[in-house]
């Protein structure tokens, strides 16, 4: 936790343009901003809206987050928990049908000299060939959290991502000037998505992370090799029963990049812990199996960074899972259309 920060004074401007509230509401005991319980040093924040009518997403930057909380989607809870909302209708960024409150790893901090997709803002593998230009090599992420929501109404249930949120990823930059120079880089795809999924049926859900295959968007073989941890992965919608964890259940993931290799350690409470192994720079997947369809070379030469918060995987478009939402927060949180994930650690760093 991180409880000594001096509080920044609140830009009302800011406050007003992003629809947010930063002042004390009778709907929530806690209107301290999360700054004041989580280092958010190096992080910037994502919201499901568009408060100042620009037609993008809201995004609040390093230095504007430290005093920043939104009363329906970025808050303490008066645990000074950090909690996390999104709506299955709303605001997106452009490479995605899906909404998100989400923090994104900023390395360059309040420095804006440095650009958000400079190498000094971003991490790469120990194999990219300009590895010391970055501002570090691979990194960690460590989490511990709790899902209390997620979506209840699809008119595609089978659709694998339906009822479902990831809570932390690794993901590559969209960089066309990566794309000219490095054949097989810059696609912004994600080495990293972990998810947490429940159908509303049953007791408890499952927690899995998936590997997508670092290939071009149009490319049909750019699909994502899922590994259940608890209960199932994202191929299995069969009830995952004492296996699974329930919403409300505390689990924790360290996300761990070393050299080329990415470790991931999860935890739970009355579950075995799973170890994960997976090399980066190459083809070969988790389970030791060369994949063929995949680069070879992996993500060797993107440049990359990890997102913590809730990246609500319900969206209402029909050609998608046709989850159900409005866009009206009061109408959407009633009618259990919304992700609601609820953090008790959050750090990120170099590794050792």
């Amino acid at each position: 936790m991180h409880n000594n920060r001096v509080r920044h004074p609140i830009l009302n401007a800011l406050i007003i343009a992003a629809g947010a509230s930063a002042i004390a509401s009778p709907a929530f005991a806690n209107d301290a901003p999360p700054a004041d319980a989580f280092n958010l040093d190096t992080w910037k924040l994502t919201l499901p809206m568009d408060g100042d009518g620009d037609g993008k997403v809201d995004e609040i930057t390093v230095s504007d987050l430290q005093s920043y909380r939104h009363q329906d989607y970025f808050y303490l809870d008066d645990e000074d928990h950090l909690v996390f909302v999104t709506p299955n209708k709303a605001f997106t960024t452009p490479n995605s049908s899906n909404s998100r409150t989400e923090l994104r790893q900023m390395l360059r901090g309040t420095n804006t000299k440095i650009g958000t997709h400079d190498p000094k803002n971003n991490f790469a593998l120990e194999s990219h060939k300009n590895a010391d230009k970055f501002a570090q090599v691979g990194g960690y992420l460590e989490a511990t959290l709790r899902v209390d929501h997620v979506a209840e109404r699809s008119k595609k249930p089978e659709r694998k991502s339906a009822f479902s949120v990831v809570v932390g990823q690794i993901h590559a930059g969209k960089d066309e000037s990566v794309m000219e120079e490095n054949e097989g880089f810059g696609h912004g795809n994600e080495p990293l998505k972990i998810f947490y999924k429940k159908l509303p049926d049953q007791e408890t859900g499952s927690v899995f992370w998936n590997y997508e295959k670092n290939l071009a968007k149009e490319d049909p073989k750019r699909t994502d090799v899922s590994y259940a941890v608890w209960g199932h992965d994202w191929n299995e919608s069969t009830d995952p029963g004492e296996e699974g964890i329930a919403l409300g259940d505390t689990f924790s993931y360290k996300v761990e990049v070393k050299g080329d290799i990415m470790h991931l350690t999860f935890n739970a409470e009355g579950h075995p812990t799973r170890d994960f192994e997976i090399n980066l720079a190459d083809n070969v997947d988790a389970n030791g199996k060369v994949d063929s369809d995949d680069l070879p070379a992996g993500y060797a030469g993107d440049w990359m960074y990890f997102k913590a918060g809730s990246y609500n995987q319900c969206n209402t478009k029909p050609s998608s899972n046709a989850c159900e939402g409005t866009g009206e927060w009061k109408t959407d949180e009633a009618n259990g259309d919304y992700a609601k994930v609820v953090f008790t650690q959050l750090d990120s760093g170099k590794t050792q």
